[in-house]
Order: structure tokens, then sequence, then C-alpha cells
């Protein structure tokens, strides 16, 4: 059976968290920042987990993380 290969892309992207569930960075902190709210920023900052919905997909692009 050989290897599987990893998506570059979606590593640099997500990380595993211990219990299984795959870490997220949030969209919209790139540009335009000045309309945005401080809070929105700040909030912006703090990393999410994928949906469920998208999780199955996102493992199967990571197969050794």
């Amino acid at each position: 059976m050989p290897k599987i290969k990893t998506n570059r892309g979606a590593a640099k992207r997500f990380k595993m968290t211990g219990t299984g569930k795959v870490k997220r960075r949030h969209a919209y902190l790139r540009h335009i920042l000045s309309t945005k709210t401080r809070k929105q920023k700040r909030g912006l900052r703090r990393s999410a987990l994928v949906d469920p919905a998208n999780a199955r997909a996102i493992k199967r692009l990571l197969p050794y993380l």
C-alpha cells in the first residue's frame, strides 16, 4: 500500500486538536480593517473549530495529522 500525500495547502491552514477536532483561523482579518470594530477584530484573532460537515473532508486531505 503506497503512502498518501498530504495536501500542502490544507496542512498550512489547519491543525488538529488533542481530541481529534480540526482547528482553523478566522477569515476577514487581512484588509479593510478600519471599518471593523475593535471587538470584531479581537474575536477574529482567536482560532475556531471547523464545522463537522466539513471536518471529514479536511481530515481526508491531512492523513497523517
